[in-house]
């Protein structure tokens, strides 16, 4: 029997992914069924089974993608100046939000929230998913507070999790009413950063 190659097997588990994520999107985590995934991917029972032994394996699966990509992007811009930093993160967090296929993840995604406050291991999920990305985004502001960029006396933590709180705010307010428009949203996280960073200036005229 031929010998499966690597991309063979990661392009079937992705097949799988977006199957089960089109199902959770459209019907719920709890309504939708191992065999509604399998009809949506297209393949055997066997084949999917062979890549995930249930929907918390799935769900678990699609929570640690999507918490690495968001993890690489405060990576990427750490060292920038805050205010590119803050700028570069609100695009990338929330310009992705105007995709069809990112609401759908999304849409999953609050779904996992929920799941979490019922679920022991679904919290540990969502935990390490939120602690790291605050770790991150904590340094982000600790660095900018000792360039003299956010005012030094904000507890650096607290800022973080404001941050992080405006985006998942609106990803819950997307998946309530998809006519939300992102541009609009974003103009005022702009604003809300300027104003975060308006201190510079206020110190630098009584300088």
């Amino acid at each position: 029997m031929p010998k499966v190659s690597d991309t063979h097997r990661a392009a079937r588990r992705r097949q799988v992914l977006d199957a089960a994520t089109e199902c959770f999107a459209r019907q719920g985590f709890h309504r939708t069924t191992m065999q509604d995934i399998v009809r949506e991917a297209g393949l055997s029972a066997g084949a999917v089974y062979g890549y995930f032994a249930g929907k918390d394996d799935i769900i678990e699966a699609i929570s640690a993608e999507r918490h690495e990509r968001e993890r690489e992007l405060i990576r990427q811009a750490r060292g920038l100046p805050a205010a590119e930093v803050l700028r570069r993160l609100a695009r990338d967090f929330l310009g992705s939000l105007t995709e069809r296929d990112e609401q759908k993840r999304r849409r999953v995604g609050v779904q996992v929230w929920a799941e979490a406050l019922r679920e022991p291991r679904v919290m540990r999920l969502v935990r390490r998913g939120i602690d790291e990305p605050l770790r991150l985004l904590t340094q982000v502001i600790e660095q900018a507070q000792a360039r003299g960029e956010i005012a030094p006396g904000l507890d650096a933590q607290a800022v973080s999790r404001a941050i992080v709180a405006l985006f998942h705010g609106f990803v819950l307010q997307q998946s309530w009413d998809p006519r939300v428009k992102v541009a609009p949203y974003l103009a005022a996280i702009e604003a809300v950063i300027d104003a975060l960073l308006a201190h510079r200036g206020a110190a630098g005229k009584k300088a």
